[in-house]
């Protein structure tokens, strides 16, 4: 089993930052992939951001130039760098696993971090 513990959610004008962490802890040797998804009210989950093992990383269009997503693999740790946020950008922020080659999680959620963009 991986568990994944996110923090760093809050509340900040439009045009702030936020750093975004993911703990993650757990059977961690079999991860390739891990990924920041977020869903905002009455929406579905979507995935915003990738990074692989190796540092390669995607993004969803709309955060593309304003988040960055990396990892520090000795500490276990993920994190979502977020600027010039936006009200749309208001969402519960996850981390998971990703299958290799795909988009889809494969680990239990985390609680989650909100994040609210807000004047």
């Amino acid at each position: 089993q991986v568990q994944f513990v996110e923090s760093g959610g809050g509340l900040v004008q439009p045009g702030g930052s936020l750093r975004l962490s993911c703990a993650v802890s757990g059977r961690t040797s079999n991860i390739y992939k891990m990924g920041w998804y977020r869903q905002a009210p009455g929406k579905q989950r979507e995935l915003v951001a990738t990074v692989t093992k190796g540092g390669s990383t995607n993004y969803e269009d709309s955060v593309k130039g304003r988040f960055s997503i990396f990892g520090d693999n000795a500490k276990n740790l993920v994190y979502l760098q977020m600027n010039s946020l936006k009200p749309e950008d208001t969402a519960v922020y996850y981390c998971n696993a990703v299958i290799l080659n795909s988009d889809v999680p494969f680990g239990s959620w985390g609680q989650g971090t909100q994040v609210t963009v807000s004047s």
